[in-house]
């Protein structure tokens, strides 16, 4: 059973972008009411997808490098990583088939 992932500045690129896998990064913050929302769908997902998608949780707040390069400026904001490429962005808390709809023919 696999969980998700914290990732930050130290550790964005070997986890990420150099993966095996895709990635789903979720970008967030503590005090995000939407945010909390989706972390268990999340967490629901990198179960089920385990070893076909890696599901990373990156807090804006603590990695604001981060948050300004992949162009975030509202939250909950997800990035899906393929090959170190960004190849998707889902903005928003939504329930998991509309999130799952989003990953099709990515894993």
């Amino acid at each position: 059973m696999s969980a998700a992932i914290t990732v930050d500045e130290q550790n964005f690129e070997q986890l990420v972008l150099q993966s095996e896998v895709p990635v789903l990064v979720d970008f967030w913050a503590a005090w995000c009411g939407p945010c909390r929302a989706v972390a268990p769908v999340l967490d629901e997902i990198a179960s089920e997808q385990d070893g076909k998608l890696v599901i990373a949780k990156l807090n804006v707040d603590e990695n604001p490098n981060l948050a300004a390069q992949y162009r975030i400026t509202s939250i909950p904001a997800m990035k899906v990583f393929k090959g170190g490429e960004e190849v998707r962005e889902i903005i928003g808390a939504m329930p998991k088939p509309m999130i799952e709809e989003q990953l099709n023919g990515i894993i």
